[in-house]
């Protein structure tokens, strides 16, 4: 059986779960003097996520980091699902696919390093930044052109949700 391309696979994407350090932010940490761990986030990926899920699409957050800074920026985006200290990524993502009725194959899911191998092993469309590891990019079916924190989100967001008919149909008439 001919397997399938990116783009076919993502017709099936009801969920978008993404890591944090290396997807949503490049991936370096300011620390200041205090020992307060500082990091970016892309306003553009934020737009997407955010327009993941008021067209309907799940979107969850699964990263070994807990900062809860990362978390107020993800709530205020609308995001409830965050599960920020997950000590097993794949435990996490089987409970939340379970608490969800979430099919493994409508799963697109973005990571960057080693932490995310084996949850991307289970998913229907594992994804990764341009300046993954290479371990990422081996397993990964789509590598986006974009690096972590630059916009890589947006990237498969904005494509799945065109695959699928609802990017323009999404902003259509809100700049009228």
């Amino acid at each position: 059986m001919p397997t399938k391309s990116y783009k076919e696979l993502m017709n099936q994407i009801t969920t978008f779960i993404f890591d944090v350090d290396g997807v949503l932010t490049n991936g370096t940490v300011h620390i200041t003097p205090t020992g307060e761990m500082l990091r970016e986030m892309n306003i553009k990926d934020g737009f997407a996520m955010k327009a993941a899920l008021e067209s309907g699409y799940n979107v969850c957050i699964i990263s070994g980091g807990s900062n809860e800074g990362v978390r107020i920026r993800l709530k205020n985006l609308g995001i409830t699902d965050i599960y920020l200290g997950s000590p097993d990524k794949v435990e996490t993502f089987k409970e939340y696919c379970e608490i969800y009725s979430i099919n493994p194959e409508n799963v697109l899911y973005m990571g960057d390093d080693i932490p995310d191998f084996h949850v991307m092993q289970l998913v229907g469309l594992p994804t990764c930044p341009q300046d993954s590891s290479p371990e990422i990019k081996n397993i990964a079916t789509y590598i986006s052109h974009k690096n972590g924190g630059t916009g890589a989100v947006r990237d498969v967001i904005e494509q799945v949700m065109k695959v699928q008919g609802k990017w323009h149909s999404y902003y259509n008439g809100k700049f009228d």
